[in-house]
């Protein structure tokens, strides 16, 4: 892309868990584009495992990429996007930022935290011209599932709840029902090109399916815990 666009595209090394990248890719932008207009912060990867099979350097490896990355890059380009009075941050979150999912703990929590990073952001930038949106993809075929990182110590015991959910993650590439990669590019395209952002925006069949069910379940579930520690009529 750069050799086919050389005016357009600028390569640079770029590993958002080392704050001298970010600061430096942050920096070749303005150099050469004279502002950021649209951040987004696609880096990221899933842990695998159960909540017991996760150990602490695991857990922090997997926010050092998904949430403190995406923070850190987030952090460096809001003052340039507020200056210029526009802008729009994109967080890659998932529909595992609304669902839970068995043996995604780690990876679900991650998420989970990038949508109240977005809430956050959407009403702390309210009036700047700066947009945030968290994008909430569901399953789409890519090779992401074949780079799930699997836990150093494993639990036969939850090989039934978890098993299944990593054998789907590696056959996405493969599923005739995952979402083509080329839609979802066009989403966000469209997306940044629309009057209107949402703060959250799923993305693919599946996940609207699957955020719309939990809605209805956590009505439910609200509905349910009301009797415990709702008003009294």
């Amino acid at each position: 892309m750069a050799a086919a666009f050389p005016d357009r595209v600028v390569p640079c090394r770029l590993d958002v868990r080392d704050p001298a990248d970010c600061e430096a890719a942050v920096q070749l932008a303005v150099d050469r584009f004279g502002g950021i207009d649209v951040l987004v912060n696609n880096a990221g990867y899933g842990q695998f495992g159960a909540v017991e099979e996760i150990s602490d350097a695991e857990l922090a490896a997997q926010f050092a990429t998904n949430v403190f990355g995406t923070w850190r890059l987030t952090r460096l380009v809001l003052p340039i996007m507020r200056a210029q009075r526009r802008g729009d941050i994109l967080l890659l979150s998932s529909v595992a930022g609304r669902v839970a999912f068995p043996g995604l703990g780690a990876y679900t929590a991650t998420k989970y935290a990038l949508e109240g990073m977005a809430e956050t952001l959407a009403v702390e930038l309210a009036g700047t011209g700066v947009t945030v949106t968290a994008l909430e993809p569901g399953g789409f075929a890519t090779r992401y599932g074949m780079s799930v990182v699997e836990p150093a110590s494993r639990i036969s015991a939850y090989e039934r709840t978890t098993g299944p959910v990593l054998r789907g993650m590696r056959a996405l590439p493969e599923a005739r029902t995952a979402g083509r990669p080329e839609l979802f590019a066009a989403i966000v395209l469209r997306l940044v090109e629309h009057h209107t952002r949402p703060v959250r925006l799923p993305i693919g069949a599946d996940a609207w399916r699957m955020i719309l069910d939990a809605s209805d379940r956590d009505r439910a579930h609200l509905l349910h815990a009301r009797r415990i520690s709702g008003p009294r009529r």
